[in-house]
């Protein structure tokens, strides 16, 4: 943890010092960049074009606290969490090698809260927070323009990613 944290200049910054932590999965086959839309798109096709990996969207909605509808008190997500059952584990025998062999999760941010990365470590197999700033209060503090993504520009960003990957 920096005592003094980067400053994004905007979503695509963010995204390109997020792909050099990522820079390992460059090239994999088994790599999908997934974005949170909207203002996710722009940092996670920043991710995918220098992986050079697809990328695709997580459709999240955020249930805000009431009264304070920006304030997250938690997100229903498309997909769903990988929940295994250890009983049936032990029943079948099954080995962890089978079970990894199936995906690898791994969970990407420009920025975070320290306790929420830590917390994200439970329901992934990686982590990677390229910043998680002790002072963390908001996301936006730590760009320099935060603007809201518009639909064109997600719309635009996945229809080149998609051009891309058809090369």
């Amino acid at each position: 943890m920096s005592l003094h944290p980067l400053v994004y200049a905007d979503r695509r910054e963010a995204g390109a010092a997020l792909a050099a932590e990522l820079k390992r999965y460059h090239g994999r086959g088994d790599v999908v960049v997934l974005a949170l839309p909207r203002g996710g798109v722009p940092v996670a096709y920043e991710v995918a074009h220098a992986l050079e990996a697809p990328l695709d969207v997580f459709v999240v909605r955020k249930l805000g606290l009431p009264g304070h509808r920006e304030l997250a008190l938690g997100a229903i997500a498309s997909g769903g969490v990988r929940v295994l059952n250890q009983d049936v584990i032990g029943w079948y025998g099954v080995g962890r090698a089978e079970i990894e062999a199936a995906a690898r999760i791994v969970v990407a941010a420009p920025v975070g809260a320290p306790h929420s990365c830590s917390e994200l470590q439970e329901l992934a197999d990686e982590v990677v927070c390229a910043q998680a700033p002790r002072d963390f209060a908001a996301v936006g503090q730590f760009y320099a323009d935060f603007e809201q993504t518009g639909d064109a520009e997600v719309c635009e960003l996945l229809h080149e990613a998609a051009a891309a990957g058809a090369h």
